[in-house]
C-alpha cells in the first residue's frame, strides 16, 4: 500500500441517519469501517420527524433504542393529526393516535403478531443524528466517524475501492483504500454519480385516479379565478422556536396541524420547536420570501418566535435504476427519494442499511457467497419502488383535500360553518392512511430474493393498511412475547437463528452451517401461542429478522439450504 493511503474494510460516504445506522450495524458485527461526512456537524434541518416501529425494532437490536427515546417526545404524548382552516381558526377533522406508552401496553396485551415489537417514536432528525453519532463516538471500537470530510471520487477493482476524500475546511485530499464502499451520501450522491447510475422519476399525479385528477384540475382552476398561483412542486420550510404553547396547542397536544392551503405545521418536541412546510406557488421567488411574514399568514396571527432555518426545497419521487455493483452499493436517499408523506424516506433507508450491513459483514467474515451482495438490490429495490408509490398515493390525498378548499372556511358565519363541515367530512372520508399503513412499515417481504428458500403455493395476502403475521419465506417474522414475558426478538442472535418449536432433529442444518461457516444458533421455544403464530416447527431467521427457510421436518438437503441462504447456491 503506498505511503499515506489509509485502509479500512468499509468506507461509508455520508453521515446522515442511514450512514450512521450502517455504521451501527457494522460496529455490532465487529467490522472495521470509516464514515466520512462532508458537513462539519449533523443536520440543522428537521427533515424526518417520526421513526417507525420497524426502524425501532432494529435500533432495539443495536442497543440504542432507549437512548433515542430519552431524547424523543415523551412517551405519554399523543400523536394526533388535526386538520384546521388555519392554526388561529377552526378545526376541520381529527385523527387521534396514542402515545408510545399506550401503544407499548397495547402491543403487549394484544400479543398476536399484528403489531411491531416497538412503537414508533416522534423525534426530529436534528435530534436523532447526534444521538447515533455520539453513541458511536463514545462506544465504537471498530468504526470511526469523521465529519468535515466528503467523498470526491473513487475507482473500484476486483479487490476493493480506492477513494479520494476531501477535507471541507482546507480542501486537502487524501486517499482511502477500502474493500467496500457504501454510498449513503444523499440525493446528490457522489457515489451514484461515480457509478453513472441514473434515477427514474415518478410524477406525483401518477398515483391519482382519473376522477381525482379532474377534481385537482378543477381546484386549480378555481384558485386561478381567485388570483392564486398553483403550486409548482417546491416546498418552503420554516423551522422556528416559539414558547407560545397556549396558541400552538389550542387544539390539544398534537403532532401535525394541517391546513388545506396553509401548509403542515409539525410539533417537533411539544415544547418550543416547530416546523412549517408550505407548497410554493409557481413563479414565487423563494429568495425574496420573508419567513416570518409567511409564517404569520399561514398561522392566521403573529406569534413571538425565532426563525432557525428557512428555505425552499424540491420533493422528488425518484428511484435509482440499480442499487450498485461489485464493491460499491447505494443506500438511503442516494438510492431513492420520496415525498415526506408517510415518513418512508429515512425509515426505508434504515432497512437498506440493515440489509446491506449484515451482507457486507458476511463477505468480510468469509461466509457470504457470490450472490449475497447482488441480493441486496433484489430485496431492497422492490421495497423502494413500492414505498415510492405509497408516498405518491398519500400526497394525492392531500392534493384532493387542497382541491376541495374554499375561502368560505375562514368565514365566521353559518355559511362558513357549513363549508367547514363539508370539508371536514371529506377529509374524514379520505382518511389518514399515511400514518396508519402497517403493511408498508412492517409487512414488506422479499418474494423474489435469490437467498430465500421459496415455497410452492400462494403467498399470504398483502395490504398497505394492515400487516398479516406470517412466516412465509422472505417476510419479517411476527413479534410475540413468550409466556415468561420475554420478547422472542430478544432471543435472536447476531447471525442466523434456527427457532425450534418442537422436538425436531436439527442436526443436519447445524452441521451444514458449521461446514459452510454460516453463523447459526438454535433457540428452542416451547410456547404453544408462539408455535401457532410461527406456523412451522423449524423457522430459520436471518440476521435482519426475515425468514430464510421454514419446515416442520428437517430439509432433505440441508447443505443446499445453507448454501442458498448465504448466497452460494
Amino acid at each position: 500500500m503506498p505511503a499515506g493511503v489509509e485502509e479500512t474494510d468499509v468506507l461509508i460516504a455520508g453521515g446522515g441517519p442511514v450512514g450512521l445506522t450502517l455504521a451501527l450495524e457494522l460496529e455490532h458485527r465487529g467490522i472495521r469501517a470509516l464514515l466520512v461526512e462532508r458537513n462539519p456537524t449533523t443536520t440543522r434541518h428537521p427533515k424526518m420527524d417520526v421513526t417507525n416501529g420497524r426502524s425501532m425494532e432494529h435500533f432495539r437490536r443495536l442497543g440504542i433504542a432507549e437512548e433515542m427515546r430519552a431524547r424523543a417526545v415523551p412517551g405519554d404524548h399523543p400523536m394526533s393529526v388535526v386538520w384546521c382552516s388555519r392554526a388561529a381558526e377552526w378545526e376541520l377533522a381529527r385523527f387521534h393516535y396514542d402515545g408510545v406508552d399506550q401503544v407499548r401496553a397495547r402491543i403487549r396485551a394484544r400479543n398476536d403478531g399484528t403489531l411491531p415489537l416497538e412503537p414508533n417514536m416522534r423525534i426530529s432528525q436534528v435530534v436523532l443524528e447526534p444521538v447515533i453519532k455520539d453513541h458511536l463516538e463514545r462506544h465504537a471500537r471498530h468504526v470511526e466517524v469523521r465529519f468535515g470530510a466528503g467523498l470526491e471520487r473513487f475507482e473500484q477493482d476486483d479487490d476493493g475501492v480506492t477513494a479520494v476524500v476531501r477535507a471541507s475546511a482546507t480542501g486537502a485530499e487524501h486517499t482511502i483504500r477500502a474493500r467496500y464502499l457504501a454510498g449513503c451520501d444523499g440525493a446528490s450522491s457522489a457515489t451514484r454519480r461515480g457509478l453513472a447510475i441514473e434515477l427514474d422519476e415518478m410524477a406525483p399525479q401518477q398515483a391519482m385516479s382519473a376522477a381525482a385528477k379532474v377534481r385537482a384540475l378543477a381546484g386549480i382552476a378555481r384558485g386561478l379565478l381567485r388570483g392564486e398561483k398553483p403550486p409548482d412542486g417546491r416546498v418552503f420550510l420554516i423551522h422556528f422556536r416559539s414558547r407560545e404553547r397556549d396558541f400552538f396547542e389550542r387544539f390539544g397536544t398534537l403532532w401535525h396541524l394541517q391546513a388545506p392551503r396553509h401548509g403542515t405545521l409539525i410539533a417537533q418536541d411539544d415544547v418550543e420547536t416547530w416546523t412549517l412546510h408550505l407548497p410554493l406557488g409557481g413563479g414565487t421567488d423563494a429568495g425574496a420570501v420573508d419567513p416570518k411574514r409567511l409564517l404569520f399568514e399561514c398561522l392566521g396571527r403573529e406569534v413571538d418566535c425565532e426563525i432557525l432555518v428557512a428555505n425552499a426545497w424540491q420533493p422528488r419521487l425518484a428511484l435509482a435504476r440499480t442499487y450498485g455493483r461489485g464493491r460499491v452499493w447505494l443506500a438511503g436517499d442516494s438510492a431513492h427519494q420520496f415525498i415526506p408523506t408517510g415518513g418512508y424516506g429515512m425509515n426505508t433507508g434504515v432497512g437498506d442499511a440493515v440489509d446491506l450491513g449484515w451482507k457486507l459483514a458476511a463477505m468480510l467474515q468469509g461466509w457470504g457467497g457470490a450472490a449475497l451482495l447482488p441480493s441486496y438490490e433484489a430485496e431492497r429495490r422492490p421495497v423502494g419502488f413500492r414505498n415510492r408509490a405509497a408516498s405518491a398515493r398519500h400526497l394525492s390525498i392531500r392534493t384532493e383535500i387542497a382541491s376541495a378548499y374554499t375561502p368560505r372556511i375562514h368565514q365566521d358565519s353559518p355559511r362558513g360553518e357549513k363549508a367547514r363541515r363539508a370539508l371536514g367530512a371529506r377529509i374524514t372520508a379520505l382518511g389518514n392512511l399515511e400514518n396508519e399503513a402497517l403493511g408498508i412499515e412492517i409487512g414488506y417481504r422479499y418474494d423474489d430474493s435469490p437467498i430465500v428458500c421459496c415455497e410452492a403455493g400462494a403467498a399470504p395476502p398483502w395490504e398497505m393498511a394492515r400487516y398479516h403475521p406470517s412466516t412465509w419465506p422472505g417476510v419479517r417474522i411476527p413479534s410475540v412475547f413468550l409466556t415468561d414475558g420475554r420478547a422472542l426478538y430478544d432471543l435472536l442472535g447476531k447471525g442466523f437463528t434456527l427457532l425450534r418449536f418442537a422436538d425436531v432433529d436439527a442436526t443436519g442444518l447445524v452441521d451444514a452451517a458449521a461446514q459452510q461457516r454460516l453463523p447459526l444458533e438454535v433457540v428452542d421455544v416451547r410456547d404453544p401461542h408462539a408455535a401457532r403464530l410461527f406456523e412451522r416447527d423449524l423457522v430459520l431467521v436471518r440476521p435482519d429478522h426475515h425468514v430464510a427457510w421454514r419446515g416442520s421436518r428437517p430439509p432433505d438437503d440441508p447443505a443446499a439450504v445453507v448454501a442458498r441462504v448465504r448466497g452460494a447456491a
